[in-house]
């Protein structure tokens, strides 16, 4: 790892499939990147949530350019959250791919934290180049997080759609959002990965819990591997265990992206 300062990151803008605007930040290392990277956050969190910025410098730190972003209706991006579901954050994973492609090169690592790893394992099947995806407290299982939702459904809208508290934010959810859900396997995506696979997961997790990372490392292929983020929480809050997982992303992937 350099202990030189990376340059400031990059702020950047790519478009969605309806054409809105989409807000990201690329970090780059202070040297010419060993691979380009795309980082896709948790559950209705945007692209500075404090793990999300952390990790994206820690990787640059060790020589990765890394790209994260923010879903549509999040963040700095364009659009309506309320009108997105899980199909449509996959589209924005592949869209936000397609500008790191037409602007530098393909993202050849994919990383994905909670519900944005469950999008990651379905978008690799369309990003040919990518070759290692990473999850980070990723669920097996959809059904776990609609079940969330409806326990934390405050009320109906006269249009189908609810309002849920989700970390202390009023979201608010269609129908189709929980119809997306429900079509997707995020452990069927992990069987069918042809990209070499880490799951990280932390055994304290009270959000997902570890068993869905059993569960996503058994459905999958070698090369694969697991590694027991040991006392982190779900966000890993504590900047050591960050840079432990940096630290494990940046070693592990050195063999799928030939890295030496």
């Amino acid at each position: 790892m350099t202990h030189d300062h990376p340059p400031r990151p990059a702020r950047i803008r790519f478009a969605n499939a309806r054409g809105e605007s989409l807000a990201g930040v690329l970090h780059w290392p202070v040297d010419a990147p060993r691979a380009f990277v795309l980082y896709a956050a948790c559950f209705t969190c945007d692209k500075d949530i404090p793990v999300a910025v952390r990790l994206a410098h820690a990787l640059a730190q060790r020589g990765y350019a890394v790209l994260r972003f923010d879903l549509t209706g999040l963040g700095e991006s364009a659009g309506d959250f309320g009108d997105s579901d899980f199909d449509s954050e996959i589209d924005d994973v592949l869209h936000a791919a397609d500008w790191l492609r037409e602007h530098h090169s393909a993202p050849r690592l994919l990383i994905g934290h909670s519900l944005g790893g469950a999008a990651m394992l379905e978008a690799a099947a369309q990003l040919p180049e990518a070759r290692a995806v990473v999850t980070i407290g990723t669920p097996a299982t959809l059904d776990h997080l609609t079940g969330l939702l409806h326990s934390a459904a405050e009320h109906p809208l006269p249009d189908g759609r609810f309002v849920a508290t989700i970390g202390g934010q009023r979201f608010t959810f269609n129908a189709r959002f929980l119809a997306t859900l429900a079509r997707h396997d995020p452990a069927a995506a992990a069987a069918r990965l042809r990209q070499a696979y880490l799951v990280l997961h932390a055994p304290r997790d009270t959000v997902v819990p570890y068993a869905h990372a059993r569960a996503l490392f058994d459905a999958a292929r070698e090369p694969r591997a697991f590694v027991s983020l040991d006392d982190a929480d779900h966000l890993l809050r504590r900047q050591t265990d960050v840079d432990y997982c940096a630290d494990l992303i940046a070693a592990w992937a050195s063999r799928p992206l030939a890295v030496r």
